[in-house]
């Protein structure tokens, strides 16, 4: 900084005296000389400040590195070559994982893993049996007067309950856009709409609009997102520009886990640097312990959360009839699901295994059960296509899934890159050659004590974005033709006629205009719309 004025205002427009100048010349240099002194003696502190947190940190590291058989990991700390700085974060990345706990998470999800690769399919136990699910269910398919008036009622339920504070969304928006071809969040996708709108502002603007329909008009729902390491910051920073859409928004990143070796040795893959890998969506629950999330809901008066993924344009954050329909039918845990139309339909269904909730993979099943149709309506029988869409009461995460959260992780054999001391440097292998530790949301379920099951219109609630563009399924190409017919039947419904290319998948109702189809008839009813359209 420049040292202070020394000349009042009366001088400003007169020659200064040489007694003056001298003035300012000496103050420049004390004032110089003090500035200098200072910077070093905060430069001296500074270093002495950082230089006892690495000894401290060094030391709790190296203690527990030491108690739980990882000191390998530290035995090129004293490699000079390696930046100082370098050090500290591998030092603090170390700090962060739970080394007391990992030998517990590994022996549990080693023991699952050789138990279903020598269970008997012929002699499976009770307690491991497949069987339909057991809990209460709905279908807004339905065409029985009875469920439409229940599904009714349960929607101003959940209206009631977001006007008073006590519904949050859960957004889980840790995917990148890879498999699109997209280098950047999944989230910040725009499938090609007519408005441009990427999958984030969808959800955000549909969260936005359905505070506005309650009674009061001003309910703001509280939004979570979960980022992931690798893309948080683009994340956070994409909202900001946005001012947030206008929402309550908290971030917090989904956690990571060290790669290890079957007898339960960390990996380096570089001398200073843990092989990591995010541990899965189920990492959720750990992720809302350590960001105190659960207690921000609770001190927020939240009591019911509903989660669901970024890859999805059609869904219905904080969905007023699912979240309503779970809490009329008193449940501490509820799927949202698609019935599957095809036995063959790669997809996980909701069953039940020893009268507990679970999860089913398709590759799971024989071919009978998954063929097996109900002998009321025809509908398959193993039919609840899970689709990332959940429900929650927040007394259930807190008391029943946290206290479990460490018997839920699962073996995924890995080619994990490592470092090499004899050849110095990172090797990629050509063979599995590690273990990954991850967890699924759904593996909570068993906990649940009152399961329930929404079954919903596929064609009004799926529009999945997973596969590049040009893809035959999932992709930006059928989301878009997807979102483009939900938009042309809200706009019939209303009571438009609509003209031109009626195949069009250029179509738009933008969120800020309906949630769900409602509020259309001023621009419907009566009019001719020609397709495309964006209103």
């Amino acid at each position: 900084p420049a040292p202070p004025s020394i000349g009042a205002p009366f001088f400003a427009d007169k020659p200064q005296s040489a007694t003056i100048q001298r003035q300012q010349s000496s103050s420049t240099f004390l004032y110089s000389s003090l500035h200098c002194q200072i910077q070093h003696t905060a430069h001296i502190t500074q270093h002495h400040t950082m230089t006892d947190d690495y000894d401290a940190l060094l030391a709790s590291v190296t203690s527990r590195c030491h108690a739980t058989g990882q000191s390998h990991i530290l035995a090129h700390l004293s490699d000079a070559s390696i930046p100082t700085s370098a050090k500290h974060s591998f030092l603090r990345s170390i700090d962060e994982i739970p080394l007391e706990k990992l030998s517990s998470f590994l022996s549990g999800a080693l023991a699952e893993e050789e138990k279903l690769k020598t269970m008997d399919p012929a002699n499976v136990p009770a307690e491991d049996k497949i069987e339909p699910f057991e809990g209460t269910s709905a279908s807004t398919t339905s065409s029985d007067a009875a469920t439409a008036q229940l599904l009714e009622r349960a929607h101003q339920i959940g209206l009631d309950a977001i006007e008073s504070g006590k519904v949050a969304a859960l957004l889980l928006a840790g995917g990148q856009g890879t498999r699109l071809g997209y280098d950047g969040p999944k989230g910040m996708y725009d499938i090609g709409l007519p408005s441009g709108r990427t999958l984030f502002r969808l959800i955000a603007e549909r969260l936005k609009k359905l505070g506005a329909l309650t009674r009061k008009g001003d309910g703001a729902i509280p939004f979570y997102v979960m980022t992931s390491p690798l893309n948080h910051e683009q994340t956070t920073s994409y909202f900001r520009q946005h001012d947030d859409f206008g929402l309550d928004v908290t971030f917090f990143p989904q956690g990571t886990l060290p790669a290890m070796t079957d007898d339960g040795k960390l990996i380096l893959e570089t001398p200073a640097s843990l092989a990591v890998a995010p541990d899965g969506n189920g990492g959720i629950y750990p992720a809302m312990v350590k960001h105190s999330v659960l207690s921000d809901m609770k001190a927020k008066g939240v009591r019911y959360i509903h989660v669901f993924g970024v890859d999805n344009a059609l869904v219905k954050p904080a969905d007023p009839t699912f979240v309503g329909y779970c809490i009329r039918q008193k449940a501490d845990c509820g799927n949202k699901a698609l019935w599957k139309t095809s036995p063959d339909e790669k997809v996980g269904v909701l069953a039940s295994k020893g009268h507990r909730p679970c999860i089913v993979e398709y590759s799971d099943m024989s071919k009978e059960m998954s063929e097996l149709r109900s002998e009321q309506d025809g509908r398959l029988v193993f039919g609840a296509g899970n689709i990332c869409n959940h429900f929650y009461t927040l007394d259930f995460l807190e008391q029943v899934v946290v206290p479990n959260l460490g018997n839920m992780y699962h073996i995924a054999r890995k080619k994990i890159p490592y470092y090499c001391d004899e050849q110095k440097k990172t090797v990629k292998p050509t063979e599995n050659n590690g273990i990954k530790l991850e967890s699924f949301i759904f593996d909570v379920f068993p906990l649940s004590e009152s399961m329930t099951v929404l079954d919903v219109r596929r064609e009004d609630e799926f529009a999945p974005v997973k596969n590049p563009p040009g893809s035959d399924v999932d992709s930006p190409d059928t989301a878009r033709r997807l979102f483009s017919n939900v938009a042309k039947k809200w706009m019939r419904e209303a009571g438009a006629t609509l003209l031109g290319d009626l195949e069009s998948d250029q179509c738009e109702v933008g969120p800020m205009t309906s949630y769900g189809g409602e509020g259309l008839e001023k621009l419907a009813k009566g009019k001719e719309v020609a397709c495309p359209f964006s209103v």
